[in-house]
């Protein structure tokens, strides 16, 4: 067999390992793969290895087999977002000209955080692609947002500690959002990366529940002492989107406006 036909045998057998997982009502086992495949254990371990390293499968917490983020990351850039994108896109602009700083907009997809539109900063230092970076939402202020708001169920246990300044466990979370919630914004100062800071809100769609957030981010001394002003412009904005989001407010009748004037 000639390297071409090989290598076309190879891609087929691989496609069919994505579609079987993809297809499945809940994530396969690699035993479950392997039945499935009719492939050697060797093979069926060497192609899984493969996919998880390109981003077109992953493993959840019991070991098993889910889409990878290569799926999300395309869900999350296309339909339903699109309009989203489309809405939040003169506010993120106008957030970045205002602040200097990388702004960014995020969804929640499943139990991740996915950044699905980002403006760059104008500083050389801070200016980085986020939206094909996949992080813990803990050590993120706009995942911290889905958990305050409830948009997301805060993980049980430890949590990963990329630094020494990150969460360290559930009960550490719970009072982050606690606090999040009572001052309106979440916040990260050097949780993901040392020196690197964020500041976002909650973005409400049109049943009051949080569908985004929007956030900026920077180096740490560019944003530790702008904290509370990153946190009310990005609000204001947020406000502003938020009533986007839910249409225009459904006409009175005339004869109904005036009596609530009356009673007013």
């Amino acid at each position: 067999m000639g390297d071409a036909a090989t290598g076309t045998r190879a891609l087929d057998r691989a496609a069919d390992l994505i579609a079987t997982v993809v297809h499945a009502d809940e994530p396969m086992s690699f035993a479950d793969l392997q039945d499935a495949s009719g492939l050697a254990k060797s093979t069926t371990s060497r192609m899984l290895t493969a996919l998880e390293r390109t981003g077109l499968l992953e493993r959840d917490a019991s070991g098993s087999y889910v889409a990878g983020r290569l799926f999300w990351l395309y869900a999350a850039r296309h339909d339903p977002w699109e309009e989203l994108v489309r809405l939040a896109r003169p506010a993120m602009e106008a957030i970045g000209e205002a602040t200097g700083e990388t702004v960014h907009l995020s969804v929640s997809r499943g139990e991740r955080v996915v950044q699905v539109a980002q403006v760059d900063s104008r500083y050389l230092l801070g200016t980085r692609d986020w939206t094909e970076i996949e992080v813990p939402a803990h050590c993120s202020a706009l995942g911290k947002v889905f958990y305050a708001w409830h948009a997301l169920d805060v993980p049980d246990g430890d949590l990963e500690r990329p630094t020494p300044q990150t969460l360290a466990d559930t009960a550490a979370l719970q009072r982050d959002c606690v606090r999040t919630r009572e001052r309106g914004w979440a916040i990260t100062a050097d949780e993901l990366e040392i020196g690197l800071t964020g500041v976002a809100v909650p973005v409400q769609g049109g049943r009051g529940d949080v569908v985004a957030a929007l956030g900026v981010s920077g180096p740490t001394p560019r944003l530790e002492d702008r904290l509370d002003e990153l946190g009310r412009s990005l609000l204001d904005h947020a406000t502003a989107l938020s009533a986007l989001l839910r249409g225009p407010a459904p006409h009175k009748p005339r004869s109904i406006a005036r009596a609530q004037e009356v009673v007013a």
